[in-house]
């Protein structure tokens, strides 16, 4: 059975500690998957719902030091009870404040993903790279070798999304080549596609590394049919047929489009 169907019928609690410009895209997007959003950050109940919940996915888009609390709370509770801990380190470079954020939340929690573009994984594993506000990816040098070594020092998947992404857990690495330009046009895709690699992550049985893989080649395929659906329209109806495919590409559309390869070692 793929993750796929697995998401849709487990239907996994995500609690999501995100932005606020992208809660209600995050809720709408795991919905339409087949997952169950829970959007808590309050302090005084993010450990109950972290431990009950499938999958635990923070988002540092729009910080704020109450924020940047629960999501520490809510992570430890994720450790503490096996949950899959995802991180979203947006902008991470961007400003002194973003990094030493990120940095407390690595110091403090053992991440199962982290899923950014090329510019925020960099710094986020100390790495060089430009990174010049939250949606900054472009920059010179190898994103797979910077994606293993990532994911060994912080020895977990390591998503780096671009024109290709890439998948890696510093041993094994996928590249997953479906997607859409478009989806650059409407706010919080990337935002979206960490908690849709956290309610993979939820079913995965211990498959981390195969089940985020999964997670990023469907993405892109649910992007690549929504484009053509709303072909000539813009990114307004591309969001609308977005939320569609994510609830109607099947398995066996998603097999039939699928371009994940496993590099070989």
């Amino acid at each position: 059975m793929s993750f796929l169907s697995k998401v849709r019928q487990a239907n996994p609690l995500v609690h999501n500690i995100t932005n606020i410009v992208v809660a209600n895209f995050t809720a709408n997007g795991l919905l339409a998957l087949g997952a169950s959003p829970f959007m808590a950050d309050a302090p005084e109940e993010v450990e109950d719902v972290a431990a009950m919940s499938g999958a635990v996915v923070l988002n540092i888009g729009t910080l704020n030091e109450a924020a940047i609390a629960s999501m520490v709370k809510a992570g430890q509770a994720a450790n503490r009870h096996g949950v899959p801990l995802v991180l979203d380190p947006v902008g991470a470079g961007a400003t002194p404040y973003r990094t030493e954020v990120t940095a407390k939340l690595l110091g403090e929690l053992q991440l199962t993903a982290l899923r950014g573009n090329v510019a925020e994984v960099a710094n986020v594993a100390g790495e060089s790279w430009a990174s010049k506000g939250v949606d900054a990816g472009a920059g010179e040098g190898d994103v797979i070798t910077l994606a293993n070594k990532a994911a060994r020092k912080l020895n977990c998947v390591v998503i780096i999304t671009g024109k290709e992404d890439i998948i890696s857990n510093g041993t094994r690495t996928y590249i997953a080549s479906n997607g859409h330009s478009i989806l650059t046009k409407v706010t919080g895709t990337g935002c979206l596609l960490s908690a849709v690699v956290g309610a993979f992550l939820a079913v995965s049985s211990g498959h981390m590394l195969e089940a985020a893989a999964e997670a990023l080649s469907f993405y892109g395929v649910a992007a690549e049919i929504a484009a053509d659906a709303a072909e000539g329209q813009g990114p307004g109806s591309f969001q609308v047929e977005f939320l569609n495919q994510l609830t109607l590409v099947t398995p066996d559309i998603y097999s039939s489009r699928s371009r994940l390869q496993l590099l070989e070692p």
